[in-house]
């Protein structure tokens, strides 16, 4: 169980060098219970300011419909009560479509939600509660990140609302597939899977996965982190030493097969970037856009490689769509694909993962190799099915 503490102005004091100077901690100020628990302000670490600065921007949702009910987590993305989260949290990992959704803050505070909307291409929600005093959370760059960079989880793991934990951030551009029963399972720009392919998403605690559903898969470029995350941290925050969101945590690892497997230090988090960008876009439409090549690709196989081989080290076109981004930028069948906008691409998820991240009419470089020859083009995409 999690035991709030009140924080006088002796915490603020303690941590304001911490926290970026801004000299004031909400609870400090409104007497209202706070989950990080301050005892001795003389031994603050770097994890507890973060922890102060980020918790209050962190609530814990429970959603329920259909027979079924669990709990995960969001970030306040305005005062206006947009808080930003999981599409598999706000359906409980899709087997409601149009659930009661409720949220409590970090002071303890109770509101209901309504539900503004999901992207399931990126499994990330928008939901909206009428609540006043409400904290929003300061948004790093992910683009500026490096690997080893301070990682710190807060959210409802297990339904233990307001847990802290950390790590470092493990790796970057790391492509994951997910599983999803919100969307097709043929599109028309998915690479096909294959045995061994996927991760878990964390349902929310207290939800079952559905069975029998028919489910497509999701191609995601995430932040992969050894902070222990579990059920429940599905729409929490990833944040920098600073308490700044890197990173909405999404999905873990797990040594078996079940979706009772706790954290084995293998998580995984959208950035924020893409993130912010998807959850204003469903807040000002309705929806999100994501790019579309019109290409299909298999894995290219080092020039090195004798025979068959485990590894590829690009996509390799096998076909292009007429009419499509691809061929209006000149792609052509054989060209080996090795990074976009930046990001590089080894394998067919990468590319796929890439190129759904961008914004719909956006030019994107994208650098190739032909007949060994690397070359690069930019290519304004258009919007991706689903």
């Amino acid at each position: 169980m999690l035991v709030a503490g009140l924080l006088g102005g002796g915490v603020v004091a303690g941590v304001d060098q911490l926290v970026g100077g801004q000299g004031s901690i909400p609870a400090s100020t409104t007497g209202q219970s706070q989950s990080v628990v301050v005892n001795d302000t003389e031994s603050v670490n770097e994890v507890t300011g973060a922890a102060l600065k980020a918790s209050p921007s962190v609530v814990t949702i429970a959603v329920s419909g259909a027979g079924a009910g669990g709990s995960g987590s969001g970030i306040v993305l305005d005062d206006e009560g947009h808080i930003l989260t999981n599409t598999h949290v706000v359906t409980l990992g899709g087997q409601v479509s149009d659930a009661a959704v409720e949220i409590r803050t970090s002071d303890g505070r109770v509101f209901p939600a309504e539900i503004v909307g999901t992207d399931p291409l990126s499994d990330l929600a928008v939901i909206k509660v009428d609540a006043p005093d409400l904290q929003p959370a300061t948004l790093a760059d992910s683009d500026a990140l490096n690997v080893g960079d301070a990682a710190i989880a807060i959210g409802a793991p297990l339904g233990l609302s307001g847990t802290v934990t950390d790590g470092i951030i493990s790796t970057l551009n790391r492509t994951i597939s997910v599983a999803s029963s919100a969307v097709p399972e043929e599109l028309s720009d998915a690479p096909p899977e294959e045995e061994g392919d996927g991760f878990n998403f964390l349902p929310p605690e207290g939800a079952e996965t559905p069975q029998n559903q028919s489910q497509g898969s999701i191609y995601l470029n995430v932040i992969q982190t050894d902070a222990a995350i579990n059920q429940g941290n599905s729409g929490g925050a990833l944040v920098d030493a600073q308490g700044s969101v890197i990173g909405v945590n999404v999905a873990i690892a797990s040594a078996g097969s079940a979706e009772s497997t706790g954290n084995i230090g293998v998580g995984f988090s959208i950035p924020i970037n893409y993130a912010e960008r998807v959850a204003r876009e469903i807040i000002d439409n309705g929806s999100a856009s994501h790019g579309f090549l019109g290409v299909s690709v298999s894995p290219a196989a080092s020039q090195n490689s004798a025979g068959e081989t485990s590894f590829s080290v690009g996509a390799e076109v096998a076909e292009v769509v007429d009419g499509s981004p691809a061929a209006a930028a000149g792609l052509q069948t054989g060209d080996i694909i090795t990074s976009v906008a930046g990001m590089p691409i080894t394998d067919p998820r990468d590319l796929t993962a890439s190129i759904r991240m961008q914004a719909v009419g956006g030019s994107v470089p994208i650098e190739f190799q032909r007949n060994g020859e690397a070359q690069s083009v930019d290519v304004t995409v258009e919007q991706a099915e689903g």
